[in-house]
């Protein structure tokens, strides 16, 4: 069945700042409803936005929440755990960089680290259901990404081995949402183990299909990895629960690639633009989802390397808007068929006839 998406949503985790009306969830839903946003992606990492614990334990502090924003006639499309997703694996070559993601008290212990960030998606799964939001988005982490190039050839088993202990991970994870009754759907993301529709099918296999695993989808990064991002929508819309409206370009040349050349974003051949602004093809992404009856939120991720995130903000509200397809009630064609006459039907197709 076709289905309108909902939007425009906004994931605010990069709007959060320190001076108003950036530094607060009042403020931030005002700024967002005022650009024409509908929805808000809220990340769990700040508790001046959010408070998970407190949101997975108390129906008073939800209903606040919910109140605070219907005041601003936006809602919560999604939580978003990306950063706890990341400390549930995390490869040693990484422990200095990711610690920066975990209270200062647990820096350096990354068992103590991972034990904590499964708690917090525990928390997350909670509030989730309590604020009455069915998907949550996070990453899977990564124990592989040293090893995405196949040289120096790894020892057999290594990405089996990797995959299955990745599995033992997240499954208490996704046993906790199911019983919250939320899907976790993972952003497929480069410097994750889960980036492209293999490594999902992968971790879907070692956990045994399990039901509450599900995809964010974003477009922006398959397309730079050159994968069709529209065909993945046909193989993998039925476990599709969330989507970022993020732009990309590829500006190939004599100089650098996929991987980047260790250059800044302004200077790489592949990079992220407001949407509109760069090479994606969002007429062909909203159809498809629709297609498939695809009824989550379109949520505007900013990341661009030349727009500032005002003006990203403000044309995406409109960009999305202008992308929704509100289905049709009924064919076109419809009131030419006429209803249903076998007798006619026959006549139609020459049966019973004498010669």
């Amino acid at each position: 069945m076709i289905r309108t998406i909902r939007g425009p949503g906004l994931f605010v985790a990069q709007f959060i700042g320190a001076e108003p009306p950036f530094d607060s969830l009042d403020g931030l839903a005002g700024f967002a409803s005022g650009l024409g946003f509908k929805g808000l992606q809220i990340p769990t990492f700040d508790p001046r936005i959010l408070d998970i614990a407190l949101a997975a334990e108390s129906d008073a502090y939800c209903d606040e929440i919910r109140g605070l924003l219907a005041h601003h006639s936006v809602q919560i499309t999604e939580l978003a755990s990306q950063r706890f997703g990341h400390l549930l694996a995390v490869h040693p070559a990484y422990d200095d960089i990711a610690d920066r993601f975990a209270p200062p008290a647990l820096r350096g212990q990354p068992t103590a680290r991972r034990h904590w960030a499964g708690e917090q998606l525990r928390l997350a799964a909670r509030a989730s259901a309590r604020l009455g939001v069915a998907a949550h988005v996070t990453f899977s982490g990564s124990l592989l990404w040293p090893y995405f190039y196949p040289y120096p050839p790894f020892p057999e088993g290594l990405i089996e081995d990797g995959f299955a202990e990745l599995a033992r991970r997240w499954r208490p994870i996704l046993d906790a949402f199911d019983e919250a009754g939320v899907d976790l759907a993972f952003e497929l993301h480069p410097g994750e183990d889960l980036h492209d529709g293999a490594t999902f099918e992968r971790l879907l296999a070692a956990l045994g299909g399990h039901p509450r695993m599900a995809i964010l989808y974003d477009p922006s990064h398959l397309f730079l990895q050159h994968m069709d991002y529209l065909g993945f929508i046909d193989r993998y819309h039925d476990r599709i629960r969330a989507f970022h409206v993020k732009d990309a370009e590829f500006l190939r040349n004599d100089r650098s690639g996929v991987y980047g050349g260790y250059q800044d974003w302004l200077d790489r051949a592949g990079r992220f633009r407001s949407p509109g602004d760069g090479q994606i093809d969002f007429g062909g992404i909203f159809s498809r989802l629709t297609r498939h009856g695809y009824d989550g939120w379109a949520c505007l991720e900013w990341e661009c390397c030349l727009k500032n995130r005002l003006d990203g903000a403000r044309e995406g509200a409109a960009f999305i808007a202008r992308h929704i397809i509100h289905v049709t009630e009924h064919a076109f064609d419809a009131p030419m068929r006429g209803i249903h006459d076998a007798a006619a039907n026959a006549r139609l197709l020459g049966l019973g006839r004498d010669d």
